[in-house]
């Protein structure tokens, strides 16, 4: 018998929100896809020794490490999954490449189109060494979405017209929700334009194979200020964000994302709309894309064997969730690493996706027309 591989060491810098939906795919990825290189999960990564020990016993980390710069020196890891607030994502990303690691980093990929530039010239030379790199856009692999990909490609809604996108969600909705590192423009780069828009201007790429080619955004910012720990404090990004979008192929996307949707809790919604046909999906109903071709419209449950992704998960009819979109995404990020092949959502993905937020903030500031009262 020849001996088994050894792992992949991974770490996960934070341990929040993102770092735990992290933390779970790469539990659980070796036990739904046995094919892709193993993993050992090495070490946590946090500021506070007590929160971050606490994490890893909880999500089941071999050790922990309180400065991110320390994971770089160690042999035993191969993988770096930056999970932090937005800031830090170039910085990190940057040394961890130039340190030989793999790298999985968060969306968006960096605050501001300089920063991921540098960053794509970063991942294209470590490229040339062996090592991947890879941006989490986690819808990529909603099979829902990726049948409507397909569906697309092959012509089935004919030539694309329209796209109506919207995410919402309504944790901001009260003005006395507290101050939150998401609130912060040096910490966020912008509010829910980068938060929730990154995702929508990936999914429009994504499911059209198409460029973005002109814009024009809006920027609201509803409350000024939000309770922090010593009182009052400024806000300074966007609450709410309106978009129209031009593709290449003649398309136009409206899009519109908020944290103030009072009773929406991660409500996305796009609708494609072509010459023969249309495509809606919502993620709160995950499964499921509606396809009308003519004929009404068609519910299609998105669980058969000949989906896309479905081959490692439950038999027909029982339904994936959420978080099993991180585990695929980490599946394939395995997969490019053993194959050496190029991941996708790359980084080259992510920058593009930067240059249309930032044009959605430009234009914002830039161009509007008000109506005389009378």
């Amino acid at each position: 018998m020849s001996p088994a591989p050894t792992p992949l060491g991974v770490a996960v810098v934070g341990h929040s929100f993102m770092g735990k939906a992290h933390s779970n795919a790469w539990r659980n990825v070796s036990a739904f896809y046995p094919d892709v290189p193993p993993v050992a999960r090495r070490v946590l990564v946090g500021r506070d020794a007590t929160r971050v020990g606490e994490a890893a016993h909880q999500l089941g980390w071999e050790g922990t490490e309180t400065d991110w710069r320390r994971v770089l020196e160690r042999d035993d890891v191969q993988i770096v999954d930056v999970c932090t607030p937005g800031h830090l994502h170039y910085e990190i990303a940057l040394a961890a490449l130039e340190a030989g690691k793999h790298v999985l980093v968060e969306k968006p990929l960096s605050n501001s189109t300089s920063e991921a530039e540098r960053l794509v010239e970063a991942a294209a030379s470590a490229r040339g060494r062996g090592v991947q790199s890879m941006v989490g856009f986690n819808y990529r692999r909603v099979p829902a979405l990726a049948l409507a990909r397909s569906l697309v490609a092959e012509g089935r809604i004919g030539q694309l017209r329209e796209i109506r996108a919207a995410y919402l969600q309504d944790w901001l909705a009260d003005d006395q929700a507290p101050m939150t590192w998401r609130l912060r423009r040096e910490q966020a780069g912008s509010g829910v334009l980068g938060d929730l828009g990154s995702h929508v201007v990936d999914l429009l790429r994504f499911l059209t194979a198409d460029d973005i080619s002109w814009v024009e955004g809006h920027l609201a910012t509803f409350v000024p200020t939000r309770p922090g720990a010593d009182g009052p404090e400024q806000v300074t990004v966007d609450d709410a964000a309106w978009a129209l979008l031009g593709l290449n192929g003649g398309a136009v996307a409206s899009v519109e994302v908020s944290r103030m949707a009072f009773g929406r809790k991660n409500g996305l919604r796009l609708e494609l709309y072509g010459s023969r046909g249309s495509l809606t999906f919502d993620l709160e109903r995950l499964n499921e894309l509606w396809v009308d071709t003519g004929d009404g419209g068609t519910r299609v449950l998105v669980t058969e064997p000949h989906h896309p992704y479905l081959e490692a998960w439950w038999p027909p009819g029982h339904i994936l969730g959420w978080d099993h979109t991180f585990t695929t995404q980490a599946a394939e990020f395995l997969h490019a690493i053993g194959t050496g092949t190029a991941p996708a959502p790359s980084f080259e993905d992510g920058l593009a996706v930067q240059r249309v937020l930032d044009a959605v903030e430009r234009t914002a500031s830039d161009r509007r027309a008000t109506i005389p009262a009378s």
